[in-house]
Formats: C-alpha cells, sequence, structure tokens
C-alpha cells in the first residue's frame, strides 16, 4: 500500500504536467486557464450544495438518535473532492467531481467494506505487533487498570450499583 501511495504521488503531477502541455497545445494557454479557474468555481458549488445537503441529513438521523454513518463517508468523500479541486490540475478535477456522484462514493464504501471482511482493514500497533481492528479476528486484548492516588475520590455515576448515591456528582439530574 505504501509503494502504491508513493507511486501516486510521483505519477500524478507528472501526468497533470502532460495534460496541461497536451490542453495547451490544443486549445491555448488562455482557454486551458481559463478550464482550469471553471472547474474551481464549478466544484467549489459543488462542494457547497452537497456539504450543505450532507450536514442536513446528519442533523435529521442525530435528532433522531441515528448515528450518520453514511452522512460522514459522504463527508470524508467531499473533503477530498474539495482538496483534490483545489489542486491545479484535469487529472485531480476529474478525481474530484467523480467523487461528487453517489454511485462513485458507494462504489468505494462498498470495496472499504470488503476490504474490513478480509482482514485487509484498519490495525493498531500494539507492543510492536500489527492488530486488525475490523472485527475479522478474535484477538482479545487483556489489560489491568489500577486508579492511582491522584485519580481523587471515586463518585457514583447514575447506573453505578457499587454504593449509594453522592448528591455532589455532577451526573446527578435537578429534579
Amino acid at each position: 500500500m505504501g509503494l502504491l501511495l508513493l507511486i501516486a504521488f510521483i505519477a500524478t503531477p507528472i501526468a497533470e504536467i502532460a495534460l496541461f502541455i497536451e490542453a495547451g497545445d490544443r486549445f491555448g494557454l488562455w482557454p486551458t486557464l481559463a478550464a482550469v479557474v471553471l472547474t474551481a468555481i464549478i466544484g467549489t458549488t459543488l462542494l457547497r450544495w452537497q456539504g450543505l445537503a450532507t450536514w442536513a441529513r446528519a442533523t435529521q438521523n442525530l435528532q433522531k438518535g441515528i448515528f450518520p454513518v453514511n452522512e460522514v463517508f459522504t463527508g470524508l468523500c467531499l473533503i477530498a473532492a474539495g482538496a483534490l479541486l483545489l489542486t491545479p490540475g484535469f487529472l485531480t478535477d476529474g478525481i474530484g467531481f467523480a467523487l461528487f456522484l453517489p454511485p462513485v462514493r458507494t462504489a468505494i464504501q462498498q470495496l472499504i467494506k470488503r476490504m474490513m471482511k478480509r482482514g485487509k482493514g484498519p490495525q493498531v500497533w500494539v507492543n510492536g505487533e500489527a492488530v486488525d481492528v475490523s472485527g475479522s479476528n478474535d484477538t482479545i486484548i487483556d489489560g489491568e487498570f489500577t486508579p492511582s492516588e491522584s485519580d481523587g475520590p471515586r463518585k457514583s455515576l447514575p447506573n453505578d450499583v457499587s454504593g449509594p448515591p453522592n448528591d455532589d456528582s455532577p451526573w446527578r439530574k435537578e429534579r
């Protein structure tokens, strides 16, 4: 994955330069520059429009008590689209505009889900060893916690059954 990312960072500017040269030869300098500015304006408008719509859907879901998973993913795709559209070039603009299309985002989301199910998902490092956190393995990490004296006195929470309610608890509801 790291090698693929390195190749992308090297190949993308080379491809963008080649596309700029080709567009400049075919259409001239000013039309090529105008196209770059025009794609930025159109991209900004689309980003604002879809971003506000996504924000509204996420807010509605949160008010219903539903975590807006799809809206969060859409928001991440829109952030990536915005970054790609701010990068001057026709290749990055094409990829950025593609991220505005719901079928493209759905395909990417499905690909990520399949990768996570196969164990190619996110990993964390524990004691120098990669641990898959996608839920596809049965790794159990056992640990212990010992509070220190600097943690202060223990306060009872509303669902805590280890002792009587503490009247000065910040979790206690006013009646």
